[in-house]
């Protein structure tokens, strides 16, 4: 199966991080754009991992066990640092077809995602093989200082997620596609 790119609900991360202040914020406001991120599966949970824009640093940047370039870097990364388990109905999936009605940054930006979705989906195994081994390597507490203070804490966003399942929010949820 192949990935597809989600935003995640604003909500559920806030919800997240008044337990694990590491959960990242789902949008860029320098940028004005959401973050994007992939799905997969881990220890029976959804985990969503968030991509980040290419940036000149990214190009000196070695991979690492949380941290993946996309094409060396020149298409930006894959934050599994970041990654958070999270309910389907949480996640809205992002349409980045160029419409006739698109900017010329919307069109380079939905480009860019074609790019990253395409180097994403031909490196699948690796990826999945990748946020398995840290998962492993946090959750057994085999990570070194460095490694686990800038990796979200997954057995107590796991507990969090649970619980969410049954918290009651009134606001009603966003669309299920997010058009960019």
């Amino acid at each position: 199966m192949n990935f597809s790119f989600y935003t995640v609900d604003t909500r559920y991360c806030d919800f997240l991080r008044k337990t694990d202040p590491l959960v990242p914020y789902t949008k860029d406001e320098k940028a004005g754009r959401p973050f994007v991120g992939i799905v997969f599966s881990v220890n029976g949970f959804h985990y969503y991992a968030p991509l980040t824009s290419p940036k000149p640093k990214h190009l000196q940047m070695k991979n690492q066990i949380d941290f993946m370039k996309i094409k060396n870097g020149e298409w930006g990364a894959i934050n599994l640092n970041n990654m958070i388990p999270v309910h389907m109905d949480c996640l809205h999936k992002v349409e980045i077809r160029i419409s006739p009605d698109d900017s010329k940054p919307d069109i380079d930006y939905k480009n860019l995602l074609s790019n990253q979705l395409s180097w994403c989906n031909s490196h699948r195994e690796l990826i999945l093989k990748q946020a398995e081994k840290l998962y492993r390597i946090i959750t057994q507490g085999k990570s070194w200082k460095t490694l686990s203070g800038r990796c979200c804490n997954f057995p107590l966003d796991e507990k969090q997620c649970l619980a969410y399942r049954t918290t009651d929010f009134t606001e009603s949820p966003a669309s299920p596609v997010s058009k960019l």
